[in-house]
């Protein structure tokens, strides 16, 4: 490895860990600093009736009697071991609990997410090829009503229509109890949720390729392969597209975390066992360790697909790679 590479990549790192430093430490005091009683969480109702003593020897065993600042050092020392500690609410590691999680949100994000890539992909392409056409004003009218509508409304609406009027599809839950290993049931009770999420980002992606194809449809060499006699498909398929697709791979990097991160609306809302909703019960019920590593988790993903997306762009637009050398 050359030096120059290795002062790239030591940059990016060093950039990195910076960066988990500041919204660890952020969290922290934000989280400590907010109104509420962590205590509650883990011995529920028996708080009320803790008294003075008891309650110093509670907050004690829970590690939150001494100031912030030794709190979040303490932390550190346990966090740089692989100890983040337990949560308050389920009074298990922190980590086996997200574990449980997850698989769940990848399920859901993951399918969402490809499907989004794809739709849009497809949909921006065939709206650009027949732009002006009846089909192009429909779909850049429905798409901008379903973009424009909020997540959990669109939910209750689906929740309606097809688990309470006409009983085709289950309302909540991630399967059936019993079912946990039933593949079948598991897509049955994806379908909705799975909706919400590629319907309320997917014109938003589709509408970018579109535009992106349009510019690139009115530039110079459009016109001059045209005037060569090469057919407009060739033209769309081979040329334009081609240079669109890597500003579209870029954006999409970026757009993992969007996308994923979507989903904990409708993971609330279809009472669906994912990060969304250990998210919103840690921060509701101050679960402080558990609420820490869902941050950190969280952060960590968004800033790898930043640095994702920028190095796919460094490799694909030579502009960046001049600016990087000079």
């Amino acid at each position: 490895m050359s030096i120059g590479k290795f002062c790239y990549f030591a940059k990016k790192l060093f950039l990195f860990l910076f960066s988990v430093c500041c919204l660890t430490t952020a969290v922290f005091y934000i989280s400590r600093l907010a109104p509420g009683d962590p205590l509650a969480a883990y011995y529920g109702d028996h708080v009320e009736k803790m008294g003075r003593d008891e309650r110093a020897r509670a907050e004690k065993r829970l590690g939150i009697h001494e100031p912030v600042s030794v709190q979040y050092i303490r932390w550190l020392e346990r966090a740089a071991q692989g100890d983040f500690g337990i949560s308050y609410k389920y009074k298990m590691n922190v980590a086996e609990v997200i574990r449980a999680r997850a698989g769940n949100t990848l399920l859901l994000g993951g399918i969402g997410f490809v499907l989004v890539f794809v739709l849009a992909l497809f949909l921006g392409v065939l709206c650009a090829r027949r732009q002006g056409s009846l089909m192009d004003r429909v779909l850049c009218k429905a798409g901008t009503v379903t973009s424009c509508i909020p997540e959990f409304w669109l939910s209750f609406v689906l929740i309606l229509i097809f688990a309470v009027k006409l009983r085709w599809l289950p309302s909540s839950g991630a399967y059936t109890i019993g079912k946990e290993h039933c593949l079948s049931d598991r897509l049955r009770h994806l379908v909705l949720p799975l909706s919400v999420v590629v319907l309320s980002h997917l014109w938003y992606y589709a509408y970018l390729i579109r535009t992106r194809i349009l510019e690139e449809l009115r530039l110079s060499y459009v016109l001059f392969a045209k005037a060569k006699g090469v057919p407009s498909k060739s033209v769309l398929y081979r040329h334009c597209l081609r240079n669109v697709l890597p500003s579209y791979l870029s954006l999409m990097a970026v757009s993992v975390p969007h996308i994923l991160g979507g989903t904990s609306m409708v993971e609330l809302v279809f009472s669906y066992p994912g990060i969304g909703t250990l998210a919103y019960e840690s921060a509701r019920y101050q679960d402080y360790n558990l609420l820490m590593l869902l941050c950190i988790l969280s952060g960590v993903l968004v800033m790898l697909c930043s640095m994702a997306a920028q190095m796919i762009n460094e490799r694909i637009d030579p502009r960046m790679r001049l600016g990087k050398s000079s």
